[in-house]
């Protein structure tokens, strides 16, 4: 046989090879149903698409479908291109975007029974007068692992479970997505909550990178450098940067002598002892005299409603765990971790560190029972197909920290995406960031936040292009009634505001 002729069988072999592949890969499915809203009176009809979205690598591969929830105004392709759309997801990471959707975004919502434990089924979900739809169109996205979403071909979930790896996977559906539904040219935005806004600072500058510019980023509950929420050994910064919300907490349940009117105004108070007076103390470390720690001792206790004698064992310095265990010890309960209004029993009153989290455990039922009812029942999604409320259920989850840029001496240097970010903004100076903060949240800390963003090195003109705005309420302040009223206002008007 001729050469040529061999070669031409075998590239035809390599095409067979390659169509069984693509006829045994799963394939992408789609629920789609209309839906309504009333928002401010106003009826609003919706087309909404839940299901998966085959996803494709680099070289056109599949490499995963990815779940989705789309709700979009008008049911025609096209005809909503100059509206926004927000691509939104949860954090954990490893977490699926269920509590934004049926919290604060979606057309339903589930109502708990904030801040105390929700009694169990039937649950309420009611219509959202809250929702951002009549401002965007809105695409609740589940990263691989959770959801329905799941990796095709000869992808595996390792190839998604990694900083790097997400914000890869999350830039390849968004750009893929906006293809395929003619949003190229939609005013477009991301919203995450906690590890999502670590995703968050890391996927706008990939998009950027790809020519995909963005109206703007909505930061729920953030983090970006996660040296603020881990208590690394020997490092003061997560001491510090907790410290003002250990004080917000005393000031909510009524710990504090005198306790001021107003929680802003203590809040300000707190700053200026931590950022004067309690960070150049552990600076010194063990220079600090004893009648020195003495002093500041009283002040932490007077500021946390706790006993001196705590910090001084603690030697000035007390993890977020350690205050869940410690602050209601007498009376017998621990306090929440994503919001320190909760409270619940403590079952060991010799616990050093805090048992469960009071929050979690009071709207999670109702939050998880809700949507699944919500997903199946009324988005008419595949009844055979399993929701992952967390890719902790998954074999072998397991999370890669490493990311580009953050090595020095070809080692891990830090676990930082604000450099992401700050390039961002610098190179876009027309991108706006739209940062929300709970007060009372200790899983992401407010003042981590903000010392997060002072050391961006931004010029005074980019850094106005960041809002902060606070909540009288948790990581999920959405929960809360007047909060979740003032999430709908701030959010509704930084959409609309930069989409002209």
């Amino acid at each position: 046989m001729r050469p040529a002729a061999i070669f031409i069988l075998l590239l035809f072999g390599q095409f067979l090879v390659a169509q069984k592949e693509n006829d045994t890969l799963p394939k992408a499915e789609i629920a789609t149903t209309m839906q309504s809203v009333t928002i401010g009176g106003m009826q609003i009809f919706l087309t909404a698409k839940a299901g998966t979205f085959e996803v494709r690598d680099e070289n056109n591969k599949p490499i995963a479908l990815m779940g989705h929830t789309y709700y979009s105004v008008g049911d025609k392709r096209g005809a909503s291109q100059n509206r926004p759309i927000v691509f939104a997801y949860n954090g954990g990471p490893g977490s699926s975007s269920f509590w934004l959707h049926m919290g604060a975004l979606g057309p339903k919502r589930i109502v708990v029974n904030d801040p105390k434990t929700t009694p169990a089924a039937p649950y309420r979900l009611v219509n959202n007068n809250f929702s951002i739809l009549d401002v965007a169109d809105l695409v609740m996205i589940d990263p691989v692992g959770t959801g329905l979403s799941v990796p095709v071909g000869k992808a595996k979930f390792k190839d998604f479970w990694g900083v790097d790896q997400d914000i890869r996977s999350l830039s390849l559906f968004i750009t893929q997505f906006l293809i395929e539904y003619d949003r190229m040219n939609s005013p477009k935005y991301l919203l995450g909550e906690s590890y999502g806004t670590f995703r968050n600072a890391g996927l706008m500058n990939k998009l950027l990178e790809q020519g995909i510019a963005l109206n703007g980023v909505i930061m729920v509950s953030s983090v970006f450098d996660l040296r603020t929420l881990v208590f690394p050994p020997n490092d003061d910064l997560p001491y510090i940067v907790h410290f003002p919300t250990y004080a917000a907490t005393a000031w909510y349940h009524d710990k504090i002598t005198d306790k001021p009117a107003d929680v802003y105004e203590f809040l300000d108070k707190v700053r200026n002892f931590t950022e004067n007076e309690y960070a150049p103390a552990l600076f010194k470390g063990d220079r600090l005299s004893d009648s020195e720690k003495k002093e500041l001792a009283q002040q932490l206790a007077n500021y946390t409603g706790s006993d001196p004698e705590y910090w001084l064992k603690a030697n000035l310095r007390v993890t977020a765990s350690e205050f869940f265990a410690e602050f209601l010890r007498k009376e017998g309960e621990v306090i929440g971790r994503l919001d320190s209004r909760f409270i619940g029993i403590n079952q060991d009153l010799l616990s050093q560190e805090g048992s469960h989290d009071p929050q979690s455990s009071a709207i999670s039922p109702a939050y998880v029972a809700g949507f699944l009812d919500y997903y199946y029942g009324t988005l008419k999604v595949n009844k055979q197909s399993s929701y992952a409320i967390t890719a902790g259920v998954r074999d072998g989850f397991k999370w890669d920290w490493n990311h580009e840029g953050n090595q020095r001496w070809g080692t891990q240097a830090a676990i930082n995406t604000g450099i992401d970010m700050a390039q961002a903004l610098s190179r876009d100076p027309n991108m706006k960031v739209l940062i929300l903060n709970g007060i009372y949240d200790l899983a992401t800390v407010f003042y981590g936040v903000e010392y997060s963003l002072d050391h961006l090195g931004l010029t005074p003109a980019i850094r106005n292009n960041i809002i902060m705005k606070y909540y009288e309420a948790g990581h999920m302040m959405y929960t809360h009634q007047p909060s979740l009223e003032q999430f709908k206002k701030e959010v509704s008007e930084f959409i609309r505001s930069t989409s002209k």
